[in-house]
This record gives C-alpha cells, structure tokens and sequence, in this order.
C-alpha cells in the first residue's frame, strides 16, 4: 500500500495567505523526502479554514522544491472555470512538473462558492457544467482538426492554423492524452465514483468507514462494467485522517488539542451538522449528533494511536475495503507542534505500513 497526502487543506483561519500556502508546501516536502507518492491540494473559495482557491499556484511552486511526489488539485471545481482556460493552463502545468502531474476535478458542494458564481447547485446544475467542462477540455486536448462546440453553459472552437501554421492551437499536455484524471465520492454508493469506473479516472474515497467503504468500490466497478471497462484496485486512493506518535496517549493529547481536534470542533461539526452529513461518522445510527465528538472520533472515526493501534485500525478498514492502492493522509496545520506531525507522517511511513497485514496484497 502507497502513501500520500491529502490537503484541503486545513489551516489556521488566523493565518495569512502566505502563512498558508508556506505551510502546505512544508507538508509536501517533508511527505517528498519520506518518499511519499503522492500529495492533492483543494480549491476552496468561500471557506477561511480551506482557503486556497488556486492549488495550481501551489503546485508550481512544489515542483521547485521537491523531487519525485506527485501532485495534483483536488480537485478543480469546474464550474468556476471557463473549460478551455483551464484546459490550456493544466497542459502548460503538465510540462512543468515533467509527468509529476495530476488532476482532481469536482463539481463543488460547498453552498456559499455557489452563491458566489451562480450556480445552482441545488438543482444538480453543478453536475451538468462539471459534465459540460470535461467534455470541452477532452476536446481542447485531444482533437487534432478545427472544431467549434456550442454547450448549455460554455462554447469552444479550435480555430483553423493563420499565418501560415504560425497561429495555432499549440499547448497540449505532455502526458498523452492528458493527465490522469482523479474524482472522489464520499457518500455510499457515490455516484462520481461511477463516474470515475465508467471513464477510467482514479477513484477516490473520501473519509469512509469500514460500513461504508465497499459500496465505494461497488459504485467504482458498476461505472467500469456500464463502459466495458476493468477496475482496477491498485488505483483506488483512500483518504483519512490518520495521525501516528510513539504511544497511543501521545496521539490523543495531539489529536484533541492540536489541529485536528480545533477544525472539527470549530469548523466541521457545524458544516456537517448544517448539511445533515454527521452519520457519515458514527459507527451506529442510533448515536447523537451531539455526541459527535472529537473524542467519539477518536474511538470511532479517525486513526489515531500509536503505531500498533493505527496499523489494526488500518487492518480493518483495508480488510472491510477489500484492498485499495494509496492512503492518502488528511493534512492539518499543527502549529508549533508541525514537528509532531512531520513525526506522524514518518513512522506511518516506516512502522504502521510494514506492520499492516494486507499491505503486501492487494485484490485486483
């Protein structure tokens, strides 16, 4: 099993800007030199604990001051974005990072984003123009001959070659055909991840628990098998939050008192809760939302403890999953305690995975 990053990313909302970004690209680079495959960054624009709306920006600056990890958005929200423009900038960022590159892309969920661009996300709107942008960049990316495409929200042309081929469209991506295309599902029996099976991207499962987490690759493989397509499990990337120190108490006290514990009470509780989503994180229906604690997910949800603790807590969601390829970390800004952090990503790396018992097979 492979390890990355998975960065929202939550940060103090106190922070500045620059605050911010430095400290993700300090996440990267430390998960880079720990040899982890892989890191995505969110897009986020009406949300100060997630406040970076342009990951791209912070991917470019991670391709200078990293060697082998791979990044990528998680995800765009393609509504925001005229598909062409994002298209061409992607392909450019693709030659940049020389094969390093990724793209997460999402229809976007949180209420206030769509507020702000006029979207009518709780009609399904969203949805059509994630739809509509892909069909477009697939074009932009792709086709070879002049084309003109007029859609219900966008239109895009390749122009005929002027001046004798001196005008052109000439930026295309240096992975062929693109990119891998990366779309995660949260919700049981996601209907993204059947988007994901049925055009071969890489599914992605976010925050699942071992009840819930073989619909995921359930939805996966009914896209693929609609599109005569094979899943493969080795691509399923799982995202968690997982935080590691040398004894199980050391790992509470910084899960309570650190970041992870102030987003939750601060921030996620009241997101979840407003959006009906927190049985999303019981281990039983018939718990209260109020008793939807840090502590409860610290028994129930998250994987926090020692090394031994996280390896079988990890044991059961792998077992429950039926095997995916890479967990990828929920990073969090823990302050001055960063070291302790860096210290969780390092023994995940080197005694929690050796000490999985599935880690070595994975079921395609």
């Amino acid at each position: 099993m492979k390890v990355g990053l998975f960065l929202m990313p939550t940060v103090d909302p106190e922070a500045t800007l620059y605050e911010a970004t430095e400290t993700v690209l300090d996440m990267i680079k430390v998960a880079d030199q720990l040899g982890y495959e892989e890191a995505w960054i969110g897009e986020h624009y009406t949300a100060k604990w997630e406040p970076i709306p342009s990951p791209d920006l912070v991917i470019a600056q991670a391709l200078m001051q990293t060697n082998q990890i791979k990044l990528a958005a998680g995800a765009h929200l393609l509504p925001y974005h005229h598909p062409v423009e994002l298209a061409q900038r992607l392909a450019y960022l693709d030659h940049l990072a020389k094969g390093r590159l990724m793209v997460g892309v999402a229809p976007g969920a949180v209420p206030t984003d769509w507020q702000m661009y006029h979207v009518d996300g709780k009609a399904g709107e969203h949805r059509e123009m994630m739809a509509e942008a892909l069909e477009i960049m697939f074009k932009i990316w792709t086709e070879e001959k002049p084309f003109s495409y007029k859609g219900k929200y966008w239109g895009a042309s390749r122009p005929e070659p002027a001046l004798n081929g001196l005008l052109d469209l000439h930026i295309k991506p240096y992975q062929t055909p693109h990119p891998p295309i990366g779309v995660a599902g949260s919700s049981a029996n996601s209907s993204t991840l059947k988007l994901a099976g049925q055009y071969g991207f890489l599914p992605m499962s976010l925050n699942v628990t071992p009840r819930s987490i073989a619909s995921h690759w359930e939805s996966v493989e009914e896209g693929a098998a609609s599109s005569g397509k094979t899943a493969n499990r080795d691509d399923w990337k799982v995202a968690h939050h997982v935080l590691v120190a040398d004894t199980d108490e050391e790992a509470k006290d910084l899960a309570l008192n650190g970041m992870m514990g102030r987003s939750f009470n601060e921030y996620f509780y009241y997101l979840y809760q407003k959006g009906k989503m927190l049985s999303k994180f019981k281990h039983d229906d018939s718990v209260a939302d109020e008793d939807v604690t840090a502590e409860y997910l610290i028994d129930h949800y998250w994987y926090v403890g020692s090394p031994e603790t996280v390896a079988k807590k990890l044991d059961t969601l792998y077992e429950a999953s039926g095997g995916f390829g890479t967990l990828l970390v929920t990073g969090y800004d823990y302050g001055p305690d960063r070291a302790k952090f860096n210290h969780s990503l390092r023994l995940l790396k080197e005694e929690v995975v050796p000490r999985m018992k599935h880690q070595r097979k994975v079921t395609i």
